[in-house]
């Protein structure tokens, strides 16, 4: 069974009249939107949050999107939308981490969500009475300090080395019952043994968060004036060590770029847009160096600067590790920019002056510092702007860098399936279908069907097959069904033909699918096989009649994409195999109890949803159903039964 049809007249016009019955309700709640900030969640027509906004004006910002012209992004979003809620805040501030709480909870798909891909080094100072140094990417709320973050973990445990040279704290994780090697190297204070005086830890605590805060160049001072005093005191040993650890730190300071006079922690924010997508840089500045830039990518559909601050604002949620001043671009000269590649698009009058209804920069700035507690600037001029300019220069490059590397990759996917079907004798080659079977030791036997377009994935196009009409493991009559069963379809509905079709498997398959092709349905399509080496790999395709393999290297672009056609459509047929199977299994427990039959089976998957809900479900759960309590409690405790044996 195909596992998507053609949609009846009769379900098209159903689905109109819903879409006009929820348009008609969003009409009169658009009539009674308040004129306050606050939040708003967009739904579709299963009721499912799909995207989360703030506003300064609700009213308008709500209205918007449904009035006027959008971009395709922004369009695909509000086909979807079927209802809204609202929440009124009482500031800007609290819509902002309104939003980003909502978008940590419901994960709205068209919302702009950050994602743990890369986590920067720290090192802490852990909040113990014998406290540690450890380099850690994990950031919490345990009132232990946190220094960084750090371009890499080398940077972070050199750092860190040098300090457990400088300072004796405790290296174990759990307290020896005997001093250690770390003790006798002079590295620590010996705890498990000795009396340390707590105004001991805060002193070097103290010191340690000097150096990592910028006071690097006092301590380097410090150890200098001990050097000398330990050469002049013929101590030569001790002032070697002491020369060793200067020599360290100007090493490791050395090896960063210097770009501000002070030594402030900085993060310095830019953002660039393009044809849908957004660039957000940071730039991070410790001890007044740029230690590390990060960038992300990623597609956006509201507007550009409420998306960017959404961005900013779920970075630094749960983030107890803060700089001491945060630098954001000015929204005018960014939005500019995103005008001139036309991804900008108009609101409406907010009422005060301006054409949009969402926070501006200076009022974005103020919501952040007021709720971090942390110095939020716009810097107009100078070197602080200089520097935002820098973070929005590399967002724009970086964001230039992955349309270049997305244009290169369909360039060479298009080449790669134009030279596989110059390999098989075809002058063009766009259209791949490719098949195969999963029936794990006989069961639910099952077929799928991909297509590749030009050397992409076409995901809509995909199709799964029940098997009808073959009992047992039979690969070769499986591959005649779905082959007659697919192309029967092809012609009957007039859809397009492949321009190659791709089973499973060597000779036998093949020969099963042209015999189906060319003597049944008088079809004439090139087929080929790709056949697995031992440890169920891409080895080679087979085409023709009879079947003649294709010399491809191995390391070839049109390899490749072979290989990503046969586990793609691997993939496909077990996930759909594994989904009948869990099917029948629910279906085979239920049928086994009892006073079940067809017509109840359906109706308790129907209303609990899962075999799971019926089994933690109560007695009195069933009465809806017409099921009486004795009935009730027999199906949940053979349930239960079943999942002790």
């Amino acid at each position: 069974m195909d596992s998507v049809s053609n949609e009846a007249p009769e379900q098209e016009k159903e689905r109109e009249q819903d879409r006009e019955k929820a348009m008609e309700n969003i009409r009169h709640k658009l009539a009674l939107l308040p004129d306050l900030p606050g939040c708003y969640l967009m739904k579709n027509k299963d009721g499912k949050i799909i995207y989360v906004g703030k506003a300064k004006v609700l009213k308008n910002r709500v209205r918007s999107y449904f009035t006027g012209s959008h971009d395709g992004k922004t369009q695909r979003l509000v086909s979807e939308i079927r209802d809204f809620e609202y929440i009124v805040t009482g500031s800007n501030m609290e819509a902002l981490i309104l939003e980003c709480n909502l978008i940590k909870t419901h994960y709205p798909r068209y919302n702009v969500l950050l994602k743990d891909d890369k986590t920067f080094p720290y090192i802490k100072i852990t909040n113990e009475t014998h406290p540690r140094l450890e380099v850690t990417r994990r950031v919490v709320k345990d009132k232990a300090k946190y220094f960084g973050p750090y371009p890499n973990a080398y940077a972070a445990q050199q750092t860190k080395k040098l300090l457990d040279r400088m300072y004796p704290l405790r290296k174990c994780n759990v307290m020896p019952k005997e001093v250690c090697l770390y003790y006798h190297m002079g590295q620590c204070l010996a705890p498990c043994e000795k009396e340390v005086p707590q105004s001991e830890y805060e002193k070097m605590t103290q010191e340690i968060t000097s150096f990592l805060s910028g006071g690097h160049e006092e301590i380097r001072k410090d150890l200098e004036r001990k050097m000398h005093e330990a050469a002049e005191e013929l101590y030569f040993e001790r002032a070697k060590e002491l020369r060793d650890q200067i020599q360290n730190i100007d090493a490791l300071m050395e090896k960063q770029k210097i770009t501000t006079a002070d030594a402030k922690d900085r993060d310095v924010f830019g953002y660039a847009v393009d044809k849908g997508w957004m660039c957000v840089q940071i730039l991070y500045m410790r001890q007044g160096k740029m230690i590390e830039r990060h960038a992300s990518v990623f597609p956006f559909y509201g507007e550009a600067y409420s998306d960017f601050l959404s961005y900013v604002t779920q970075y630094y949620s749960d983030n107890p590790a803060l700089p001491k001043e945060i630098l954001l671009p000015d929204k005018a000269e960014s939005a500019d920019a995103g005008e001139e590649t036309g991804t900008r698009r108009s609101a409406p009058d907010d009422g005060e002056g301006g054409a949009e209804t969402l926070l501006d920069a200076a009022s974005g700035a103020t919501a952040l510092q007021e709720w971090l507690g942390v110095k939020t600037l716009v810097p107009q001029r100078g070197l602080k702007r200089q520097m935002v300019t820098m973070a929005e220069e590399n967002a724009r490059v970086a964001l230039e860098e992955k349309f270049r590397l997305i244009e290169r990759d369909e360039e060479r996917t298009m080449g790669a399936a134009m030279n596989l079907g110059q390999a098989v004798g075809l002058e063009r080659l766009s259209r791949i279908e490719a098949f195969d079977n999963s029936n794990i030791q006989g069961t639910n036997p099952v077929s799928a069907m991909v297509v590749f377009i030009d050397g992409k994935p076409a995901k809509k196009e995909y199709r799964k097959y029940k098997i009808r009409t073959v009992q047992g493991p039979d690969d070769y009559e499986t591959m005649r069904e779905v082959i007659r069963r697919r192309y029967e379809r092809v012609l009957k509905e007039n859809l397009p033909q492949p321009d190659l079709i791709i089973v499973d498997g060597g000779r036998g398959q093949i020969s099963a699918a042209i015999d189906v092709l060319e003597n049944e349905l008088g079809l004439f399509i090139p087929v080929g096989g790709l056949v697995k080496d031992a440890k169920h790999r891409t080895a080679q395709l087979m085409v023709g009649e009879p079947p003649e393999p294709v010399h491809l290297p191995r390391d070839s672009q049109e390899f490749y994409l072979l290989q990503r056609i046969q586990d793609e459509v691997h993939r496909f047929a077990i996930s759909f195999h594994r989904e009948q199977r869990g099917k029948s299994m629910v279906v085979s427990k239920l049928d086994a109890i009892p006073g079940i039959g067809e017509k109840r089976r359906k109706a308790l998957l129907k209303h609990f949803g899962s075999l799971k809900k019926i089994k933690e479900a109560s007695v009195e759960d069933f009465r809806p159903l017409s099921i009486g309590d004795k009935l009730a409690h027999q199906i949940i405790q053979a349930l239960r039964d079943e999942e002790s044996l």
